[in-house]
């Protein structure tokens, strides 16, 4: 079989994506994938989700921050961009999705929106509501642990023992 000339391939680009969710929220590259295959669905119908082609191709989550690279179709930047802003939760676990921005290829799409993460976060133990909790605190912000769930808060709202 031979291979289509260069001017014939399918164009390709490449959201950079970042994801947030709580620390206790596992995320895998297949649910996240299949996400957006179902949010491109809903949002664009059969014909338009097949157009864009979206494909997870990076992928990398780990305590409640994460990355991924999705690649679609030249041309169909904007309606992937819109199914991406559709999804709200990932197998049960709310998320905030954010596109970083779009390159022509993955490394530049890597080294210009990926990579570099902001502050890691560490886990310490605060008083929150007259009560020592564990929290996972970033960059003067923290998710404190209550019985069930976490609830966002800044340095002014917790004490550190």
């Amino acid at each position: 079989m031979k291979h289509l000339p260069k001017h014939l391939q399918p164009r390709w680009r490449y959201l950079a994506v970042g994801i947030e969710s709580w620390p206790d929220a596992s995320i895998d590259r297949r649910a996240f994938q299949r996400e957006c295959w179902y949010a491109a669905q809903n949002l664009l119908g059969d014909p338009g989700s097949a157009r864009a082609d979206m494909t997870v191709v990076r992928f990398d989550f780990d305590e409640g921050i994460g990355e991924a690279m999705v690649q679609v179709r030249h041309g169909e930047t904007d309606s992937a961009r819109a199914a991406l802003a559709c999804i709200d939760e990932i197998d049960g676990s709310p998320v905030g999705i954010r596109v970083r921005g779009i390159s022509g290829t993955i490394r530049a799409g890597e080294e210009n929106y990926l990579g570099r993460r902001g502050q890691d976060s560490e886990e310490r133990n605060v008083v929150f509501g007259n009560e020592e909790r564990v929290a996972v605190v970033c960059d003067g912000s923290a998710d404190v642990r209550l019985d069930e769930a976490f609830t966002g808060a800044t340095d002014l709202d917790y004490d550190l023992p």
